[in-house]
């Protein structure tokens, strides 16, 4: 008999191990305080920002790339264009939605930079599946979600960071595609298909269990 968690959409048990962000209305109020404590150069600003977004956005850049060292090391190159760029940020800017646009690059530069293929969806689609668990497959607390995160792990690069983005970090299509240059409709056609696939995972790994 199949298991039921394994017939949960995969997309919510990969929220059960993900920090939840806060609800969109408090998010933005809090955003707009910050962006302007960037522009004038508050160093609180910047803290309150870090402590918000670091953990969020080590968790994209691990599940991308599998390495928690090279997750820690992207990360900190992501905040530190943040600082970089603080006064000159618009005053409008969504920091979450150029957080994760400046994530999506760093990623792409490094890839370029490791001479390893042209983009990082080539490099990740080329790279072989490890046999060792990713870090959020170690803080997995259940079988099921240890399931999940291999499944998810598996997914082609594009599809992958299109359910992180949207999925668990809860980009709205737009922001995503125009962190990652694709059009709205492109996005959630990518999420569609990557729900798809895994939950055909998840189907084929408890079928393998229950025979």
């Amino acid at each position: 008999m199949r298991s039921v968690a394994v017939e949960l959409c995969p997309i919510m048990l990969l929220t059960a191990v993900a920090p939840l962000p806060a609800t969109a209305a408090a998010e933005a109020g809090a955003e707009e305080t910050w962006v302007d404590g960037l522009r004038h150069g508050q160093p609180a600003s910047f803290d309150a920002v870090f402590a918000a977004y670091r953990g969020r956005v080590f968790g994209y850049l691990a599940r991308m790339t599998g390495r928690r060292d090279l997750a820690e090391d992207l990360t900190q190159e992501v905040f530190l264009r943040l600082a970089r760029a603080a006064r000159g940020l618009r005053s409008d800017t969504r920091l979450r939605a150029w957080l994760f646009t400046v994530a999506h690059n760093v990623l792409v530069s490094h890839a370029r930079a490791a001479k390893a293929t042209a983009t990082l969806a080539a490099e990740l689609a080329e790279r072989p599946i490890s046999t060792g668990r990713t870090p959020y497959e170690t803080l997995a607390a259940t079988l099921t979600q240890l399931k999940v995160e291999a499944a998810l792990a598996a997914l082609p690069a594009g599809y992958r960071e299109v359910v992180l983005l949207v999925a668990i970090e809860g980009m709205p299509a737009a922001d995503v595609g125009a962190a990652l240059s694709l059009t709205p409709a492109a996005v959630r056609q990518r999420l569609s298909r990557a729900r798809g696939i895994l939950s055909q995972a998840l189907a084929e790994e408890g079928g393998r269990h229950d025979g």
